[in-house]
């Protein structure tokens, strides 16, 4: 059950209205590593999460507090949005790649919004539900949640920089810091699912022995990196060996005859060549 709090979470008032800022806010909203996607992933991580405690809390917890944060910034690009679109044109070209792209505000969000926030990102891609991570297994669920909440740091610092808006930039310090927070968050809940056994340092636990044996501990030098010749970033690390001429054990990579119904562009391989493929 969610109950809906008539208040933010933080103050979302910017000081004037700015329509093109408002097209760049909605990356934070429906872009890839947005809050829309870091509320949908926790909140399926949280009802698909098969034990009940700690953990389940901690992802619930956080879940719960996305949704107030797409509600922090929908409200700051609706007030972002005031005036446009008869205003919006004169101030929008001002901004050179803005005007290149559009001029100004998202159209959308004037014809379909009717001057609110959209679930899109700043080029007006909708948000899709591909771009969670719910996987059941917590461990690389909150590698991945700890990469998410990075990303989303980096776009809201960049964003951060991008106005001279008290009221907004007060509440992108806000944001900043619970993105600190839950970096934090995630990094300590591995180490917790670590120290009570339930995960080690790979995932999943399972199939060690099954896997190919000689290749489970090489790094191959496949770039022209000064460093191959010393052993590559994993010189003296455990487990790994780093192996500098790496041959390939595959055969050809051709595809076979394709069904004539398709139209294919096809040649037959020359003799020989099909054994040795098969080979």
């Amino acid at each position: 059950m969610f109950r809906h709090t008539k208040l933010l979470q933080f103050e979302a008032k910017p000081e004037r209205p700015d329509p093109v800022y408002a097209r760049k806010l909605q990356e934070l909203i429906g872009g890839a590593y947005g809050e829309m996607t870091v509320t949908m992933q926790y909140l399926f991580q949280g009802w698909n999460c098969r034990m009940e405690g700690k953990y389940k809390d901690l992802i619930m917890d956080t879940a719960t507090e996305e949704i107030g944060h797409v509600e922090m910034l929908a409200t700051m690009v609706a007030r972002l949005l005031e005036g446009a679109p008869s205003t919006v044109t004169a101030e929008a070209v001002k901004d050179p790649v803005m005007a290149a792209v559009i001029g100004g505000m998202d159209p959308q969000q004037a014809i379909v919004a009717g001057g609110g926030a959209m679930p899109q990102n700043s080029q007006g891609v909708p948000w899709i539900g591909s771009y969670i991570v719910a996987s059941g297994n917590l461990l690389a669920d909150f590698r991945a949640n700890a990469a998410a909440e990075a990303q989303g740091r980096l776009q809201t610092a960049r964003l951060y920089n991008m106005t001279d808006d008290p009221g907004v930039k007060e509440m992108l310090r806000f944001n900043l810091a619970r993105d600190t927070v839950h970096q934090k968050q995630w990094l300590a809940a591995i180490e917790d699912l670590k120290a009570d056994g339930l995960e080690s340092s790979l995932a999943p636990t399972a199939l060690f022995d099954e896997e190919n044996q000689d290749h489970n501990n090489t790094v191959w030098h496949l770039s022209d990196g000064p460093d191959g010749s010393k052993g590559g970033w994993s010189f003296g690390a455990e487990g790994l060996e780093y192996l500098m001429k790496p041959e390939p054990l595959g055969g050809p990579g051709t595809a076979p005859k394709p069904d004539p119904a398709l139209y294919g562009t096809y040649a037959p391989p020359p003799v020989g060549g099909a054994t040795a493929l098969r080979e």
